[in-house]
């Protein structure tokens, strides 16, 4: 029954892989359970409230993905844009949580538009080949720097980068681990990454990494009781209303609302190139036949759907932009190729909601080097760029490099765009650069000459 409702056979894969890879990007991602409260919350906002809301908003737009969309992709709220929600536009900006909550919920209205009328298909087939390419090797750096950010394998704090002290414990565990999930890589041992992960977890104990005995701050009892003060708050005083009711704000709630929109967008849209096309996940076939197709009939029109409703989704409940998570890459490199490895996250989230304790002993050490392999596998995209072509190289390079740099898949992508029309414009080329791709880059040099007036 399995197999025949989520094609996995037809897809290469087994139910066993399939679990596998939703166990692998779960806790490959299970830090968001944590992380985004706790950043959420310096908005005002409850703790416990942010808890439930990041739980129950990953489980539909996840639910939404595997049983829609038929792909292995897991949702959750976005690191990025959570800090841009509390640090910008409610610190800076001096927006309440409500009317930031409400201004992600416009966005993903506005996702579900430039998605239903095709805007962002029209986007993915007007990137030429040699980006798409950077783009999926981009992301495995990117996933790999992540992988190294989460154990302070590199250290920014002397203002030069830097390897720690070598008598940290969290590093020795992750170097542990890294050796352990490449050696069961190597010798390609089912489930390796989540056998590593496990036993990286255990390995963590002695060294004082993994703390069995860390606890929830909030029982999901208070969380309940926490969530009322979130849920549908949009729509009460305060909320979306408020938005527009200084006419001299407006212009800045406009600019807002595009940046969010603008970084949502093009993240989804990286991750899906980056690592669908590599994986056959998304086809070059597939792509073809959104022409041809009315409605949503292929798998990437239904997940760019599915990703466009979940912003809206977890703006009700009270949570900052949902997105498609890079990290389920994680499970797609452990075989994920179905719905089933979603729906298989979206049940581990639900029971996150009562076994936060146990999810929370995870330590960054032991996940870390699942990140990185990870990253090495996507890193092989480069090789289907010409090098020795500089008109393919230079927006390549720049698109790739500049996703780890910058800490965002949007902005390596606005690299690529921005060198790609720069080096076609030199060349005398300009008639080569799709219509499309002068919005787009048109676009993201507004949302940078917005950022700074902001």
């Amino acid at each position: 029954m399995l197999d025949k409702f989520f094609k996995i056979k037809e897809n290469g894969s087994s139910v066993r892989t399939e679990i596998l890879a939703g166990l692998t990007t779960f806790f490959a991602m299970a830090y968001i359970l944590f992380v985004n409260p706790d950043i959420l919350s310096k908005s005002g906002m409850e703790w416990g409230a942010v808890f439930l809301a990041t739980i129950i908003a990953s489980i539909i737009g996840t639910l939404i993905m595997g049983l829609v969309a038929n792909v292995p992709y897991a949702q959750a709220p976005g690191m990025g844009l959570n800090a841009f929600f509390v640090y910008t536009v409610c610190s800076a900006l001096k927006f309440t949580w409500q009317q930031a909550l409400s201004m992600v919920f416009i966005c993903g209205v506005l996702n579900v538009l430039i998605t239903v009328t095709k805007i962002r298909k029209y986007i993915i087939k007007a990137i030429p080949t040699s980006l798409q390419h950077a783009i999926g090797g981009g992301i495995g750096l990117f996933v790999a720097y992540i992988g190294f950010l989460n154990v302070k394998m590199i250290d920014f704090s002397t203002g030069v980068p830097a390897l720690p002290t070598l008598n940290q414990p969290v590093f020795w565990v992750f170097l542990i681990g890294l050796a352990l999930t490449a050696i069961l890589m190597i010798l390609k041992v089912k489930g390796a990454m989540l056998i590593a992960i496990v036993a990286t977890t255990l390995i963590g104990i002695p060294f004082g990494v993994t703390d069995i005995s860390m606890s929830s701050a909030v029982s999901f009892t208070d969380a309940c009781n926490a969530l009322p003060t979130t849920f549908l708050a949009i729509f009460k005083e305060g909320g979306i209303g408020s938005l527009f009711a200084d006419p001299a704000k407006l212009p800045l709630v406009l600019i807002t609302i595009f940046s969010f929109s603008i970084t949502d967008t093009f993240d989804t849209i990286g991750t899906f190139i980056g690592t669908g096309r590599r994986t056959g996940i998304f086809s070059a076939e597939d792509e073809a036949n959104m022409e041809k197709q009315a409605g949503f009939k292929s798998r990437l029109d239904k997940a760019l759907f599915a990703d466009s409703t979940a912003t809206s989704i977890g703006a009700l409940l009270g949570t900052s932009n949902t997105t498609t998570f890079v990290e389920s890459a994680a499970g797609i490199g452990a075989g994920g190729r179905t719905g089933l490895t979603s729906v298989v996250v979206a049940i581990l989230f639900a029971l996150s909601a009562f076994f936060s304790s146990f999810v929370s002993i995870v330590p960054s050490a032991a996940t870390a080097p699942a990140l990185v392999m990870v990253g090495i596998l996507m890193v092989s995209s480069f090789k289907d760029v010409n090098w020795n072509d500089l008109d393919e190289a230079i927006p390549a390079f720049f698109s790739g490099i500049f996703m780890a740099f910058c800490y965002s898949i949007s902005y390596g992508i606005a690299a690529g765009f921005i060198f790609y029309c720069l080096v076609k414009l030199c060349r005398g080329k300009a008639k080569e650069i799709h219509p499309v791709l002068w919005v787009c880059t048109g676009l993201f040099i507004l949302n940078f000459v917005l950022l700074t007036l902001i």
